[in-house]
């Protein structure tokens, strides 16, 4: 992947160096019907850049790399790699596909389903998936294919990769170029047809990591998040117990020097309660070590819980949560060896603090701090006791709370303990540990020391994909090789299982656009208390948009009757929400709809903030682009 980005880089760089052609506007062509949607497509493989039509050859480009439309002229496009500066080249039509949509396909990881085939029509996907013999057929030309045989018989054109591919760690485009939505044929549930482009396959070798980069062998990071209010004093011993248990027997093996612990502790507002000495704190960093008794320590110390109450029964635990995901050294950056697989286990007898309430930290939601840890590759589990003291409306919010929390690859990893007994969460607790060292166990081929059935399927299926990500990041694997194809975002056989994340490829304008309207729209919002402010609410969002629209960087539509219409590259996404549907009825009509909107907006816009922060997460598409044409493959579930 990373030759292929390197020829990415030279190419683009050729490109960019070329003498500017004439240009007839300083932007890129709109797409009809828009006012903000510029012209792009994607060069096919062996596409040049010409000083003309018919000119000198100026650049060899990348096959699918995105290029924006500046002029249309008898089979040939001036084009550029930015949206702003004019068009630096030309490109044959039939050298390049229209783009119409700027969303890209991520592979999800296989663990639980069967690899799933792309396919050279629509029609032939559609054949497998309502074929009355669908699974024997799959199995059929599975072990077709990994006998090396695709050749194009019954339309299959390229197999999904066996080793998971993370988007969030290396980059890769597998641009998506036309949808279908409709009904999967098993148990008619929406799914989507998808047309994927992708890299062919002599377009570079797949890499080895770079010296140092995933070298070492498959390890484990447990991280605790505890809650160390008054009431968790027995469930914190419980949990030391465990781990001294689970030290012991590993102590001085091979398996003990792969398995790594760090903890945290949190409670709640120091603000409002002083007393209680500290909102979140880190006990125990994440470290390879030789000896764990420091863990063992530091969770012992946490037994000494705070003397005094918090400010209402929930606690600050995303606040812990979030410190476990950013604060903890999950790459290992002294080491250049990141942990491989990542888990965090929260334990509470409490309820998240939802985050309108006065005394939470931070404003993120529960969905967009799920997504950015899977985002991670980190797994937050959640042991949840449901003491008495709770009461069933307490348990009843913190269990749909904490399984949103909790899910990964499709799976949920929440462990209720019915009645808050110590005994049930002594042996939950020890079952967890247990099965996540034997993910180590497994991955060195030597058997596990919980039976499968005694494990679970979650926790097995968990295992396997951390063990496929591993072994995708050691291989270097790429997207499949294959030109043009049709596949499904849902698993043929089991639709329950996504395959293919479809996400939007934004660059930092776009997201910075994104944060800037929120901020308006929220700060709107809230100053709008009664029905008659409601209804001028529109009337002022016009005008903040109106304002963006005089900034060339804030690419917003100011003739819209919706508030998600002032982004216009959104509305024609296989994506809905309530903010792209409100209309000035609707939003007038009802205050609990609005109060719903402006709440989700500010979570949303905490977690665009963070990651417009976060060199980590962009990308450049071509050598010296500027900060804003940096880009990132953001996913649905955290769009407007």
């Amino acid at each position: 992947m990373r030759d292929f980005l390197s020829a990415c880089l030279v190419s683009l760089a050729l490109l960019g160096a070329a003498a500017p052609v004439a240009a007839q506007t300083a932007r890129p062509l709109l797409l009809e019907g828009t006012q903000t949607v510029f012209q792009r497509v994607l060069t096919k493989p062996g596409a040049q850049i010409r000083s003309a039509p018919q000119g000198q050859v100026i650049a060899s480009m990348p096959a699918f790399q995105p290029l924006y439309v500046y002029q249309r002229a008898n089979g040939w496009l001036a084009v550029a790699n930015s949206n702003a500066g004019g068009p630096t080249g030309w490109i044959s039509e039939a050298e390049a596909v229209d783009w119409k949509q700027n969303i890209v396909g991520a592979f999800t990881n296989a663990a639980g389903r069967e690899r799933q085939f792309f396919f050279d029509s629509e029609e032939q996907l559609r054949w497998l998936m309502n074929h009355e013999a669908l699974r024997a057929v799959q199995a059929r030309l599975l072990a077709q294919a990994e006998a090396g045989i695709v050749d194009g018989a019954e339309g299959v054109v390229a197999i999904e990769p066996e080793e998971f591919v993370n988007i969030r760690d290396e980059l890769y485009l597998m641009p998506i170029l036309d949808f279908v939505e409709d009904l999967h044929p098993v148990n008619y549930e929406d799914v989507l047809l998808m047309q994927v482009a992708s890299v062919p396959k002599d377009a570079a070798p797949p890499t080895a990591p770079e010296k140092g980069e995933g070298a070492g062998p498959f390890d484990v990071g447990i991280v605790f998040v505890l809650d160390t209010t008054q009431s968790m004093e027995p469930y914190i011993a419980a949990t030391q117990r465990v781990l001294q248990s689970t030290v012991q027997d590993i102590a001085g093996t091979e398996i003990g020097e792969l398995v790594n612990f760090g903890v945290i502790g949190f409670r709640d507002n120091t603000d409002a309660v002083p007393e209680l000495e500290y909102r979140t704190k880190v006990l125990m960093p994440l470290a390879r070590r030789a000896d764990q008794a420091p863990v063992i320590a530091a969770i012992g110390s946490a037994t000494q819980v705070a003397r005094a109450n918090s400010p209402g029964f929930n606690e600050d635990s995303l606040a812990g949560v979030e410190d476990a995901i950013d604060e903890i050294d999950w790459d290992q950056l002294g080491a250049g060896d990141p942990i491989d697989a990542r888990y965090v286990i929260l334990v509470t007898d409490a309820g998240p603090k939802d985050p309108r309430d006065p005394n939470a930290r931070s404003e993120i939601g529960v969905r967009e701090l799920q997504t950015d840890a899977e985002g991670r590759r980190i797994v937050v589990m959640t042991l949840h006791l449901k003491t008495p003291v709770g009461g069933a409306a307490n348990h009843e919010y913190a269990e749909a709370r904490y399984r949103e929390l909790s899910r990964f690859a499709g799976r949920e990893y929440y462990f209720p303990i019915e009645g808050g007994s110590e005994q049930a969460f002594a042996a939950t607790a020890q079952r967890l540990v247990t099965a996540l060292t034997d993910h180590v166990r497994v991955a060195r081929g030597e058997t596990a020391v919980l039976p499968e059935a005694e494990a679970g399927d979650d926790l097995v299926a968990l295992g396997r994909a951390m063990r496929l990500a591993y072994l995708g990041a050691q291989r270097g694997t790429q997207a499949p090789a294959v030109i043009q194809g049709w596949i499904a975002d849902r698993a043929v056989e089991a639709p329950q299982a996504q395959v293919i994340e479809p996400r939007l490829l934004v660059t930092k304008n776009e997201m910075a656009t994104m944060a800037e309207l929120l901020d308006n729209l929220v700060r709107l919002g809230e100053q709008a208390t009664g029905t008659d402010d409601a209804y001028s609410f529109f009337g002022q969002v016009r005008g903040v948009i109106a304002q963006m629209a005089q900034n060339p960087d804030r690419l917003v539509n100011p003739d819209t009757d919706t508030l998600g219409g002032a982004l216009e590259y959104l509305e024609r996404l296989p994506y809905q929400s309530q903010l792209l549907q409100m209309t000035e009825d609707r939003w007038g009509q009802s205050a609990m709809l609005r109060r719903g909107i402006i709440d989700g907006m500010r979570q949303k816009l905490v977690q665009y903030r963070k990651w417009l922060f976060d060199p980590t997460v962009w990308t450049a598409l071509y050598e010296g682009a500027p900060d804003g044409e940096l880009v990132f493959a953001m996913p649905f579930d955290v769009l407007p």
